[in-house]
C-alpha cells in the first residue's frame, strides 16, 4: 500500500453568485440536489422489480427516515438542501409549461400504446401542480382512472400490467439524471427505459425555475444526445480534469461527444479522462468503484483491476481538428492519475480493506460510493464498517448514515447527491 504523499491544503475561496458551479469533487459542498423517497418507492412489486432496476423493496417509513437523517447531516456541515421534487413543482408556474411537461412525460412514458394518453392527461392536469408531479413520480396505476372514461374496447381490456403510468422508483438517486461540471450541466440521456424521463425533470428546472432561469446554463451535452451517459460516471477531479466511466450506463461515444463540446464550448477543461470498468450491475457506474476522497486519495474496489492491477485508461485532450480529440492511453489507473493532476504520490484506499469477501460486501453496499462534503470529509453508509475504518486511517472525516433501506436501491451517499454549488479549491501544493 502506497504511503500518503505529504501535502499543504489552503483554505477555500468564496462561491460566486452563479447558480451552478462545481469544479471539483471535494470542495466544500454548498448546495446540494435530493428527492426524498415517496410513493414511487411503495409502488414497486416484486414481479416487476427488474424492470424498474430494483433488486428489493425499500421499506417507505423507514428509508425516509434514514434520507431525513442524511439531509440533516449535510445542513449540520452548512450545506444547503434542495428538493427536486419542490424545484419541479416551482417551475411549472405558468400553465402552457405545465400542458407542455405533461405531454412530454406522457410521449416519453409511450402513454399512448393502451390508447391512454388523452385520458391519462387530462386526469393529471386536473391535479394541483404539486399532486400533479407526486402523482407523476409515483406512477398512475390502472384503477385510478374511473372506468366511464374508458370509452374503447382496448381500454375496457384488463391486462396484468397494474400501471398506465410506470413509477420512477431510482429518482431519489439524483445523480445520475443530470451532472454539474463547471458552470454548467451534462442533461443525460439515461441508459435504460426505466429511468429516461427523469432527467427531462432537470431541463425544464434550468429553463424556468426562478433560481436558474436567466443565467444561460451552459449544456455540455443534452438527452437528445443518442448515446448514453450517467452522472454515477461523472467525476470532476479539478477544475480542469474530469473523468468518466466507460461503464454498463455510459457509452464511449457520448464520453467522446461531451469532451468535444467542453473542448469547444469553454476553456478550463483541458483533460477527460475515460476509465474503463467492467460492465456488470455490480459495477453499475464509476463512482461505485472509485471515488475521491481528498486532494492525494480515492477510494477504489481492487476487483475492477486486471491481473497486474492494469486496466484501461485514456486521456482525451484538445486536438489539432476540432472534431477529433487527442487520445492517449495508459494502462496504470494510479500512475495516470497522478500524471493529469500533477502529483507525486496518490493513494487508492481499497474497499473493504482489499480483503477478496470484504471488499466485494462493501462494495455491494457502496462503500466505494462516498460522497465528499468537503476536503478530507466524506459521507458514507454505517454498514461499511471496513472501509470506513480504513479511511480514517488514512486521516479521512468519515459522517455515517443509516443505510438498511436506503442501500436497497444499490446506490450510496454520492449517487443520493447532485452538487450544483462548491466551494473553489484554492491552491493544493503538488
Amino acid at each position: 500500500m502506497n504511503t500518503v504523499g505529504v501535502a499543504e491544503k489552503t483554505e477555500t475561496t468564496n462561491i460566486n453568485l452563479h447558480p451552478i458551479q462545481v469544479t471539483s469533487e471535494i470542495g466544500k459542498l454548498k448546495t446540494v440536489l435530493v428527492k426524498r423517497p415517496g410513493a414511487e418507492v411503495e409502488n414497486l412489486v416484486p414481479e416487476y422489480l427488474q424492470r424498474l432496476l430494483f433488486d428489493d423493496i425499500p421499506y417507505l417509513p423507514i428509508i425516509q427516515r434514514e434520507h431525513d437523517y442524511f439531509t440533516e447531516t449535510l445542513r449540520n456541515r452548512g450545506t444547503e438542501v434542495l428538493y427536486l421534487e419542490k424545484l419541479i413543482v416551482e417551475s411549472l408556474g405558468k400553465e402552457e409549461v405545465r400542458q407542455e411537461f405533461v405531454s412530454r412525460i406522457l410521449a416519453e412514458s409511450r402513454a399512448n400504446v393502451n390508447g391512454a394518453g388523452q385520458v391519462l392527461k387530462e386526469f393529471l392536469l386536473s391535479l394541483s401542480t404539486k399532486d400533479m408531479v407526486d402523482k407523476i413520480m409515483g406512477g398512475v396505476r390502472k384503477n385510478e382512472i374511473e372506468p366511464n372514461k374508458k370509452l374503447h374496447l382496448y381500454e375496457l381490456m384488463e391486462d396484468h400490467y397494474p400501471f398506465y403510468l410506470d413509477p420512477m422508483p431510482n429518482l431519489y438517486f439524483t445523480r445520475d439524471p443530470a451532472a454539474a461540471i463547471g458552470n454548467g450541466l451534462s442533461i443525460n440521456r439515461m441508459r435504460e427505459p426505466a429511468r429516461q424521463r427523469e432527467s427531462l425533470f432537470m431541463e425544464y428546472i434550468i429553463h424556468h425555475h426562478p433560481r436558474f432561469a436567466g443565467h444561460d446554463i451552459p449544456v455540455w451535452l443534452d438527452r437528445a444526445y443518442e448515446f448514453p451517459i450517467e452522472g454515477g460516471d461523472e467525476l470532476v477531479l479539478r477544475e480542469d480534469v474530469i473523468a468518466i466511466g466507460v461503464s454498463e450506463r455510459s457509452s464511449a461515444k457520448a464520453i467522446e461527444r461531451l469532451a468535444l463540446n467542453l473542448f469547444k464550448k469553454q476553456s478550463k477543461i483541458t483533460k477527460v479522462v475515460a476509465v474503463e470498468i467492467p460492465k456488470c450491475r455490480a459495477f453499475m457506474h464509476l463512482d461505485t468503484v472509485f471515488t475521491m476522497v481528498d486532494h492525494d486519495k480515492f477510494t477504489i474496489h481492487p476487483a475492477i483491476l486486471g491481473p497486474q492491477g492494469n486496466m484501461n485508461v485514456y486521456i482525451l485532450e484538445r486536438g489539432p481538428e476540432e472534431h477529433y480529440p487527442k487520445i492517449t492511453h495508459r494502462t496504470n489507473l494510479q500512475e495516470a492519475l497522478k500524471e493529469v493532476l500533477g502529483i507525486g504520490e496518490l493513494v487508492l484506499i481499497p474497499c473493504g480493506g482489499g480483503d477478496e469477501i470484504a471488499s466485494s460486501r462493501e462494495q455491494w453496499n457502496d462503500g466505494s460510493n462516498t460522497l465528499a462534503i468537503a476536503p478530507g470529509v466524506v459521507v458514507t453508509y454505517d454498514r461499511n464498517y471496513i472501509s470506513n475504518e480504513l479511511l480514517r486511517q488514512y486521516g479521512i472525516e468519515v459522517i455515517e448514515i443509516s443505510s438498511s433501506e436506503l442501500s436497497r436501491g444499490r446506490g450510496g451517499p454520492r449517487c443520493m447527491s447532485m452538487p450544483i454549488v462548491r466551494e473553489n479549491l484554492r491552491s493544493f501544493n503538488r
